[in-house]
C-alpha cells in the first residue's frame, strides 16, 4: 500500500516522547507558579512545586482526578487567600486542556464549569472583593480557553485519524478492484478459450471423420485432411498455452515436476507412515493405464482422504483402490478420532474432491458409517476403449512433413 500523506507527517507530531515534554512542561509551570507570587513563603513553594509535578505527570492517565484535586487545592488557596492561588489558574488551564483532550468521557465544557464554578464560589466565599477581583475573571479565561484548544486539538486528532482510515480503507478498495478485474479478465479469457477450442475441436472432428472415407475411397488424397487436423490441433494447443500462461500466477515459478499420478501412491503411503499414521492398502482389477486427468484426480483424492484421516481420524486409515473395464474406483475409510464426534474437518477438503471428481465425469459420495467410521469414495469413469486410444495415439509414428502441393 502506498504511504499515505498523513503518515508522512513530520515525527515530532506523533508525540513519541511524551514523558519528556510533560517534565519540561511542568518545570515551565513551576517557575510560572513561583514568579507569580515571589514574596510567598518557602512552604507554599514546595507544596505548589509538588502539586504542579504531581498533576501534569499524571494528566494523560488520570485526566480528570488530577483536575478534581487541582481544583479542591486552588479553591482552598482562594478561599484562604493563599500567596499564590493566581499562579495555579495557569496549572488549571493545562489540566482542563488535558481532560479535554485525553479523557474517555468528552465533556471538556462540564470539567471547565465545574473547574470554574469552584473556585469561583470559593473566592465569594472569601468575600465580595474576591468574587469581582481580576483573577477571576483571569481563572475564567485560563479554565475555558484550556479547555476550548484541547477540545479543539481531540477534534483535530480525530479528524486526522479519520482520514488516515479512509486513506487506508480506498487504498484496500483500490487493490480488491483491481484484483476483481484481473479475475473477470480471467475468466472472459476462459470463456474466449472454451469457445474457441470448442470450434477447432469441431473442425478436427469433421475432418477425422471425412479423412475414414477419403482413406477408403481415395487414399492418396488423405494427406491434406490430415494436414487440416494437424493444423487445428496446433491451434488448439497454443491456444491453451497462452491462457494458461495468463491464468498463472505472475508469481508462481513454472513447476519442473511431473504430474502426479497413482504411481505416486507408494511414496505418498510412505510419508505418512513416517508421521506414524498406518495404512492398509488394498488393490482389485487388473492395473492399466488411465487417463492423465482421471489419474491425476484419483492420486488427490486418495491423498487429501488420508490427509483428512491423518488429521482427523484415531491414527488409520484403509485405502482401497478397485479398476474394473467402466473406471476405477478410490475408497477411503478410517475411524472418527476422539472429540470429532460431528464429523472430519470444514467440508472444504470434500469440496474440493468433489470438484475433482466431477471434472472427470466422476461422482464423489463422504459420509459417517456405523462404528464410528468416515468413508470417503469415488467413482471415476475411464473406459478401456478411451485408454486403448490414448495408448494406440502414444504408439503412432512420427508424421511426416506434408506437402504443400498434394500428392498425385
Amino acid at each position: 500500500m502506498r504511504e499515505s500523506a498523513v503518515a508522512r507527517m513530520p515525527v515530532w507530531t506523533l508525540r513519541h516522547r511524551p514523558l519528556a515534554g510533560d517534565v519540561l512542561l511542568a518545570a515551565l509551570l513551576v517557575v510560572g507558579v513561583h514568579h507569580s507570587e515571589p514574596a510567598g513563603p518557602p512552604e507554599h513553594r514546595w507544596w505548589t512545586t509538588a502539586l504542579v509535578l504531581g498533576t501534569v505527570l499524571l494528566r494523560r492517565r488520570r485526566p480528570e482526578a488530577v483536575l478534581a484535586v487541582a481544583t479542591v487545592i486552588t479553591a482552598i488557596g482562594v478561599a484562604a487567600r493563599w500567596p499564590a492561588p493566581s499562579g495555579l489558574f495557569l496549572l488549571l488551564s493545562v489540566l482542563t486542556y488535558s481532560a479535554a483532550l485525553h479523557s474517555r468521557h468528552r465533556r471538556p465544557w462540564l470539567h471547565a464549569c465545574l473547574a470554574w464554578g469552584a473556585t469561583a464560589l470559593a473566592g465569594f466565599a472569601a468575600g465580595p472583593a474576591q468574587w469581582w477581583s481580576p483573577e477571576q475573571f483571569s481563572l475564567f479565561a485560563c479554565v475555558f480557553g484550556g479547555a476550548g484548544i484541547g477540545d479543539s486539538v481531540r477534534m483535530r486528532h480525530a479528524y486526522v485519524a479519520e482520514v488516515t482510515e479512509r486513506a487506508r480503507q480506498a487504498e484496500e478498495t483500490r487493490e480488491q478492484e483491481a484484483r476483481r478485474r484481473v479475475l473477470d479478465e480471467r475468466l472472459r479469457i476462459a470463456r474466449e478459450l472454451h469457445d474457441v477450442v470448442a470450434h477447432h475441436i469441431a473442425v478436427i472432428s469433421v475432418h477425422a471423420g471425412a479423412a475414414g472415407h477419403v482413406l477408403r475411397d481415395r487414399p492418396d488424397q488423405v494427406w491434406p485432411v490430415l494436414g487440416h487436423i494437424r493444423g487445428a490441433a496446433d491451434a488448439v494447443l497454443d491456444e491453451v498455452k497462452s491462457v494458461i500462461g495468463v491464468l498463472r500466477d505472475p508469481d508462481e515459478a513454472p513447476s519442473t515436476q511431473p504430474t502426479p499420478g497413482l504411481d505416486h501412491l507408494p511414496a505418498l503411503l510412505a510419508g505418512l507412515e513416517a508421521a506414524g499414521f498406518s495404512v492398509r492398502r488394498e488393490e482389485s482389477g487388473a492395473p492399466r493405464r488411465l487417463p492423465s486427468v482421471v489419474d491425476l484426480a484419483a492420486y488427490r483424492i486418495a491423498q487429501e482422504a488420508l490427509t483428512n484421516a491423518h488429521k482427523h481420524g484415531d491414527g488409520s486409515a484403509e485405502l482401497t483402490i478397485t479398476r474394473t473395464p467402466e473406471g476405477i474406483t478410490v475408497e477411503v475409510v478410517n475411524r472418527i478420532g476422539p472429540g470429532r464426534a460431528g464429523g472430519p474437518g470444514s467440508g472444504f477438503g470434500l469440496i474440493g474432491m468433489g470438484e475433482r471428481a466431477s471434472a472427470t465425469g466422476g461422482s464423489l459420495t463422504s459420509g459417517r458409517l456405523p462404528g464410528g467410521r468416515f468413508r470417503v469414495r469415488a467413482e471415476l469413469p475411464a473406459p478401456e476403449s478411451a485408454t486403448s486410444w490414448d495408448d494406440s495415439a502414444d504408439q503412432l509414428p512420427t508424421p511426416t512433413p506434408i506437402p504443400t502441393g498434394g500428392h498425385p
